[in-house]
């Protein structure tokens, strides 16, 4: 299984702030398993903390900001998607400001840092966020629209369309967050000459410059109109006859802004908290519809305690049924797991087969077939022990045995002819041979029941 990693050590960039110009220094830590991404304002009293949560965005125009009560931190998406497209699970960032630094306009200088001082891997395994199902989030006045698609890993395909003859429609895809560096990463963030003006009364981009965003003149305005706009970003003027870019380095790639807004959307979405295995259609895409599709899967993650395990049946079991009765000293008509899919240090997915020859259904009942609850939790508690047992030694000469079981609940009946799958998670280190574990039932992606139990191990006289 894939550990959670942080960075092997700090690391510190500097810059002006794109809306606010203010000169800002941000700083990320390496942070303990299970920390995620928290984002600290050593500026403010008592220096106020910000989970980088979906839920926690609270404006997204020009840029996606985090608002907890009066503390806001602003222009996060381009450090957010440096990290999760390296794989970066866990990171303290402090900065003193009210943004990140823009940088020159991409996620680059983030990149080269957090490969210059390395990253390192954790003890905790990573807990992806699988779809499962089709996702949709749309926006009728715009025409914004993102798709969320089941995939094997964490992959994007982008299409921007605007009013203009230099980018009037673009496409940008990413199949592998390994190419993020050579693909994406340098990708800049982009504006045009018309939306200028707008921004600065609204009080943003107040360092925004030719160096750290695509300037595009598309609409010929009047040389003293684009005069004064020029003043506005500090740039030098410029013949107000020449429509095109009018940036001091020359763009990238001939499609850049459409990269630039698939890193956005890496960006927002490391936002849910968990690496993702889905496949993101995005059309027209901004910080606000990507936002909604974030909160759309965060809704899903807190529904769900645990996501449903991926069971593939044509997939090699981690322990056969031979391999489990070595293991275990249930036999019929009270042996309750047929095989083992999946098991790492702290978990273990196993596979029960209903079938309606099993000999409780005789009396339980004639007439209505149903799996009694008890005969589930009992199910788990023996997937549970073949955790515990797969590492010790001699394993044939121990059993398991409950000691205590706590909060059990029954979702749904299960009849002949379903599939359980069971997942089991230790809740804390065994030790002195009693393991603690949370254990739930699954058929296809609900779940049918649930119990926490206390077990011990005990050597066979």
């Amino acid at each position: 299984m894939e550990k959670q990693t942080t960075l092997k050590e700090s690391f510190s960039l500097e810059g002006k702030g794109l809306h606010t110009g203010l000169q800002l220094k941000v700083t990320f830590h390496p942070a303990p398993e299970d920390h995620g991404y928290k984002i600290k304002r050593t500026d403010l009293e008592n220096q106020p903390v910000i989970d980088a949560l979906a839920e926690n965005v609270g404006a997204t125009q020009r840029g996606t900001v985090l608002i907890k009560g009066e503390v806001q931190i602003s222009t996060v998406e381009h450090a957010m998607a440096a990290l999760y497209a390296l794989s970066v699970d866990n990171c303290l960032i402090e900065v003193d400001g009210p943004e990140f630094p823009i940088l020159d306009g991409s996620a680059i200088e983030y990149v080269k840092e957090i490969k210059r001082v390395g990253i390192v891997e954790q003890e905790v395994e990573k807990d992806y966020y699988v779809v499962r199902r089709k996702m949709e989030v749309r926006d009728e006045e715009t025409g914004s629209k993102l798709i969320l698609l089941p995939d094997d890993h964490f992959c994007i395909n982008s299409f921007i369309e605007f009013e203009s003859k230099y980018i009037p429609n673009q496409s940008a895809s990413l199949d592998d967050m390994a190419d993020f560096e050579k693909d994406i990463a340098s990708s800049r963030t982009f504006v045009f000459v018309r939306e200028v003006q707008k921004l600065h009364e609204a009080g943003l981009i107040k360092g925004g410059d030719l160096d750290n965003a695509i300037v595009i003149y598309e609409r010929q305005i009047s040389q003293d109109e684009l005069n004064k706009l020029a003043d506005l970003i500090g740039a030098p003027h410029k013949d107000a006859t020449e429509l095109g870019y009018l940036n001091n380095k020359s763009i990238i790639y001939p499609n850049e802004p459409a990269r630039h807004k698939l890193l956005d959307i890496i960006g927002d979405m490391a936002l849910i908290g968990k690496p993702i295995k889905g496949r993101v259609i995005a059309t027209r895409p901004g910080h606000k519809i990507n936002n909604q599709l974030a909160r759309a899967i965060r809704k899903q993650i807190r529904l769900n305690e645990v996501q449903p395990p991926v069971y593939d049946p044509n997939k090699e079991p981690i322990f056969d049924i031979n391999q489990v009765r070595n293991l275990l000293p249930h036999r019929y008509p009270f042996l309750m797991v047929d095989k083992i899919i999946e098991i790492g240090q702290k978990h273990i997915v196993g596979v029960k087969n209903i079938s309606v020859n099993e000999p409780f259904f005789q009396g339980h009942f004639p007439q209505e077939p149903v799996m009694p609850g008890v005969l589930q939790v009992e199910a788990m508690a023996q997937i549970g022990g073949l955790l515990v047992l797969s590492n010790v030694e001699e394993a044939e000469r121990y059993s398991t045995y409950f000691l205590k079981i706590d909060n059990v609940k029954f979702r749904q009946k299960v009849v002949p002819g379903d599939t359980l799958i069971f997942r089991l998670d230790m809740m804390s280190e065994i030790r002195r041979g009693i393991a603690n574990m949370k254990g739930f039932a699954f058929i296809g992606d609900k779940i049918v029941s649930e119990a926490e139990f206390t077990a011990q191990i005990v050597k066979n006289k």
